[in-house]
């Protein structure tokens, strides 16, 4: 399928501006762990998942990671776009959580097309608000939910993710999606697994009981 069945407003740009984009969209492949954008590059442009995952974070001074969203097939990523931007200031790292195949357009481009094209300026600004709301939520989980809520809400959507209940997934990798230290993460599911939940093993969590997990989500 090509870049025009993937562009959600595809049918709403001038076929000018559609030539623009189809000339300039580079398809790109990249491997799990491949860091696609970070504070250090100056403007990577907007990514079109076409498929894969990606996982959006930032990263403390100390080094502690937080993951504010991931993106999916179709998913439009556009803070890596940010110099298009001038209000954001923070800095954000994209990283592939899966081999992924994704278009890349230059800011540039997209800008120009943004400037002339309403469609275009809307359809960015419900991005924004999107991924902007979704980080609100993030942080009022942080602050208002306590931490074993929030790791058994995280295995049940790992679970649904991967379609499994075995997730290969570390400590450590819990943690830096959750924005805490591996060793809050080991003790929780540690009590998770005393209380018949999960299953720990090198490298992998089982969930063994999802009703549990959805009551203390929920409670």
């Amino acid at each position: 399928m090509d870049f025009s069945s993937y562009f959600p407003i595809w049918n709403k740009l001038t076929p000018t501006q559609q030539q623009i984009l189809e000339r300039n969209a580079v398809l790109r492949k990249v491997d799990k762990g491949t860091v696609i954008h970070n504070g250090t590059v100056e403007c990577t442009g907007l990514l079109l998942v076409r498929s894969g995952q990606l996982r959006a974070y930032i990263l403390s001074d100390e080094g502690r990671e937080i993951s504010l969203y991931r993106l999916f097939d179709r998913d439009i990523c556009l803070f890596s776009a940010s110099c298009m931007m001038n209000s954001i200031q923070f800095e954000i790292t994209i990283e592939a959580q899966k081999d992924t195949t994704m278009w890349v357009i230059s800011a540039d481009t997209y800008q120009r097309i943004m400037k002339e094209s309403a469609v275009v300026a809307n359809f960015t600004n419900e991005i924004m608000a999107t991924r902007f709301s979704e980080v609100m939520w993030l942080m009022e989980q942080i602050m208002w939910k306590s931490f074993d809520k929030r790791l058994a809400e995280f295995l049940l959507e790992e679970c649904s993710l991967e379609e499994t209940n075995i997730l290969k997934i570390t400590h450590e990798t819990i943690a830096g999606h959750m924005g805490t230290a591996r060793e809050v993460v080991t003790r929780m599911l540690r009590y998770f697994q005393n209380e018949g939940m999960v299953r720990l093993a090198r490298g992998t969590v089982e969930v063994t009981d999802k009703i549990k997990l959805e009551q203390l989500q929920n409670d």
